[in-house]
């Protein structure tokens, strides 16, 4: 680990495979953006912005991730939730930091530091995104997954980590992955108390972290402290490449077609991921054309409005 760059990620990038997950370590632990005195300004100025997700400590590992706040309300506002998280009896979440002036440089810091190392095994780093979540003791995190490579940084206190492999049929069917890639649904992901044996866990305290590739089930069990974490995420080619098939096998389930998983048949995908992203590029180049906006998953930061 670099001692000049408190960004720096320890992990043997020898063997690093974007596919795998895999433990890290890191020194963010004393960074001044992430002390409880910055995040409640920080969130203070996201809450206005509707950047802010927050549920009771009452949420369990079955909760509906996408439903939690609903279910199970947290009516502290950021600041008073944020300054006294630790009897807060509550998860919140920063969402986006990354619009915020001061986070997109330490967002950039990070990824900056190991986009070099992952380039050759994993190109086109986009749509960077940065999260804060700080929660209460013995709070829950919903099982659920993300769409983004995801680098979990522990910060304070300590938590544990469950996550599955992104290829795991039995914790997440294809039918939920292609769901959530078409619609950003999670309602086809059901949680089970059996699916702790198929996990890995990890046991995290400060200075410790996780890499979890796109859609990799996760859920998190918070320890008897308060607990500080920052997810650093991004997009690449793969993961791109991936989300339009399964954005397409969604679509063709619709019409009575089962297509392999994505993955099982390299040629059949590159075939249709070829077709699919010429169409695709064509409808982009024709909005541009009729000057409309145009959102892209190859953009550089994550869009503020999804989460």
């Amino acid at each position: 680990m670099s001692a000049t760059n408190p960004c720096a990620i320890d992990l043997d990038w020898q063997v690093f495979d974007p596919w795998r997950i895999q433990p890290f370590c890191h020194q963010l632990m004393a960074h001044p953006l992430l002390d409880i005195g910055s995040l409640v300004e920080l969130g203070q100025r996201l809450e206005s912005k509707g950047r802010v997700r927050t549920h009771s400590n009452d949420a369990q590992a079955g909760t509906s991730f996408n439903s939690a706040p609903r279910l199970h309300p947290n009516a502290r506002s950021a600041a008073d939730t944020l300054a006294h998280i630790a009897d807060a009896k509550a998860w919140m979440s920063l969402l986006n930091v990354q619009t915020d002036a001061q986070y997109r440089v330490l967002v950039d810091d990070v990824l900056d530091g190991i986009e070099h190392s992952i380039r050759s095994r994993d190109p086109g780093m986009c749509y960077r995104g940065g999260w804060i979540f700080v929660t209460s003791p013995r709070t829950v995190t919903p099982f659920h997954f993300d769409k983004e490579h995801n680098f979990l940084f522990q910060v304070q206190g300590r938590k544990k980590v469950y996550v599955w492999d992104h290829r795991d049929t039995v914790t997440a069917s294809e039918a939920a992955r292609d769901r959530f890639h078409a619609c950003h649904e999670r309602d086809l992901l059901e949680w089970s108390e059996a699916l702790r044996e198929r996990a890995q866990v990890f046991e995290l305290q400060p200075g410790e972290g996780v890499y979890m590739p796109s859609t990799s089930p996760h859920m998190v069990e918070n320890g008897d402290g308060p607990s500080i974490t920052m997810s650093f995420t991004y997009y690449t080619r793969a993961t791109r490449r991936d989300s339009l098939l399964h954005r397409a096998h969604y679509r063709l389930r619709g019409y009575g077609l089962r297509l392999p998983a994505v993955g099982q048949r390299p040629m059949l995908d590159a075939l249709l991921h070829a077709s699919l992203r010429s169409i695709t590029d064509a409808k982009v180049f024709a909005r541009r054309l009729a000057g409309r906006s145009i959102r892209s998953d190859r953009a550089p930061y994550a869009h503020a409005d999804v989460h």
